[in-house]
């Protein structure tokens, strides 16, 4: 970064993207994931159907999702608030076709396969990666605690393999953490694999 502020380049602030995604326990067992999207523009911006003022959204959208403790979507609701064509509200209704999918290992394959490219969104198809991501974070501490209980309640109960080992740099099956918490699922590494 420059610190020479007399040589640092103006800005102009042309676009902001906000995603916020809120996760909720719901009195039923379930969970909602509730995800936002909002393009703003910071300048006045002619679009194909119109202009949008200095400020003005580009989208807005809103999707909730509905998951079971299995990580399986109960239901999807998807609403495309503003959009910068009016066609772009005619396609909100195909969410409701990841119904059924759980949330895991080849989630956003299963996802592009049903809402992908012309079928869907590109937006609210965007939106579901941060979502899914939310709903791990949302669960992940009483998926925790129902292990223990597990562990102190069925003798010979052994954790399943953790869905996180080897989704990253820090829980790759070679790494620190992976060998500190699930010692059983640790490879080290060897010449084999270098």
């Amino acid at each position: 970064m420059n610190d020479d502020i007399s040589t640092t380049p103006t800005r102009r602030l042309l676009h902001t993207r906000n995603v916020t995604c809120t996760g909720y326990l719901r009195s039923d067992g379930l969970f909602d994931i509730e995800g936002r999207l909002l393009d703003t523009k910071g300048c006045e911006t002619d679009m194909p159907f119109g202009t949008i003022a200095a400020g003005g959204a580009l989208h807005q959208m809103v999707m909730l999702m509905t998951v079971d403790a299995n990580l399986v979507i109960q239901h999807v609701e998807a609403r495309s608030e503003v959009t910068p064509a009016p066609f772009c509200k005619q396609i909100s209704h195909v969410y409701g076709a990841l119904k059924g999918l759980k949330i895991g290992a080849g989630f956003k394959k299963q996802v592009a396969e049903r809402v992908g490219g012309e079928q869907g969104c590109t937006h609210l198809t965007e939106l579901l990666g941060p979502m899914a991501t939310t709903l791990i974070q949302t669960t992940a501490p009483l998926l925790r605690e129902q292990m223990r209980l597990r562990e102190t309640q069925e003798p010979g109960f052994k954790r399943p393999k953790h869905w996180v080992i080897g989704t990253c740099h820090t829980y790759r099956t070679d790494g620190e953490a992976v060998r500190m918490l699930w010692p059983d699922h640790h490879i080290p590494r060897t010449a084999e694999r270098d």
